[in-house]
């Protein structure tokens, strides 16, 4: 359920209210990056994901069925821990299983476990044995991989470049701000960088041999890093037109 307005512990000065934005913030809640629709207030630059703004008290994963997780705040104990979904660091809002000692941040727990807009069709794995078309490697996190088995995205390795574009951003608003008395937090526009590596797709053609099916890899690939990227920053029934930008290399 979606509220126009909400008043949350993090934040008692003031109510969020719901908004939807085509530029990348960074929730207050988890500490990650988000686009799309959130919970703001503007008196305070503060932001939540929908996920984190309104969490489930406790839930059970299905890829961890024998566990409870439970929402947190903050991490709980004093040892450094990651999210078991992306590999990332968690600092911020949580699920933590007490059992297992298994962590989520807030978006990779919510992360759907089938993407489908009638042409593309994805499913998350815990494990592939398949290579990422990102970066061309095997195992490492949560993946989303295609019907047909031919497609293949790390979560962590689409959070990596959506930290990047955020911080590539952040640094070009801040030096434009700079001597300006402007608030230097992030909130300019621009394209949301996702594109493929070139050897990654130059690889496949040698392997086909055909570069008609490399052109469909391509093609393919982009739509699936569409969804990914749309699922990961907390917001999958949405695809950010305009934002996402230029999705393969030329």
């Amino acid at each position: 359920m979606r509220y126009n307005e909400i008043s949350h512990f993090s934040h008692p000065q003031h109510k969020l209210k719901f908004e939807y934005t085509e530029v990348l913030f960074k929730c207050d809640g988890c500490k990650e990056v988000g686009i799309g629709s959130r919970y703001r207030c503007a008196a305070c630059d503060y932001d939540l994901h929908l996920h984190c703004a309104l969490p489930s008290p406790s839930f059970v994963h299905p890829f961890y069925t024998k566990c409870s997780f439970q929402f947190y705040a903050r991490p709980p104990g004093t040892v450094e821990r990651y999210c078991n979904a992306c590999e990332k660091d968690v600092t911020g809002f949580m699920y933590h299983c007490k059992s297992c000692g298994f962590d989520l941040h807030p978006c990779c727990a919510k992360l759907p476990v089938v993407l489908d807009d009638g042409d593309v069709k994805l499913y998350l794995y815990r494990k592939v044995s398949a290579s990422c078309h990102r970066c061309g490697r095997k195992g490492r996190s949560w993946s989303y991989r295609s019907s047909c088995k031919k497609y293949n995205l790390h979560v962590a390795c689409v959070k990596e470049m959506l930290v990047e574009s955020w911080h590539d951003h952040q640094i070009m608003a801040n030096n434009s701000n700079f001597g300006r008395g402007v608030n230097n937090n992030f909130n300019g526009g621009g394209k949301l960088e996702t594109r493929i590596p070139k050897g990654t797709l130059q690889s496949y053609q040698k392997r086909s041999g055909n570069k008609g099916k490399m052109k469909k890899c391509s093609e393919m690939a982009g739509l699936a890093i569409q969804f990914v990227v749309s699922a990961v920053l907390g917001d999958p029934t949405t695809l950010i037109a305009g934002v996402v930008g230029s999705l393969i290399s030329k």
